[in-house]
């Protein structure tokens, strides 16, 4: 799936966001509003890790759905 998709369809994609970035809050889900940035800088945040590493999930969670 691509991100367009995923942008698009951010409502029906945000349970599957919280089951893979639990940490991630309601709050947060709605500031990300579909923005693969936003979810990148928020996974960076809220778990502690670098760029790449935030960047590098998100893309392997991409592949999975």
């Amino acid at each position: 799936m691509n991100w367009d998709r995923i942008e698009g369809n951010w409502k029906q994609m945000t349970g599957k966001v919280k089951e893979q970035w639990g940490k991630l809050t309601d709050d947060d889900i709605t500031v990300i509003g579909g923005k693969q940035d936003q979810l990148v800088g928020r996974i960076q945040e809220r778990y502690g890790v670098a760029k790449d590493e935030a960047e590098k999930q998100v893309n392997t969670w991409i592949g999975r759905i």
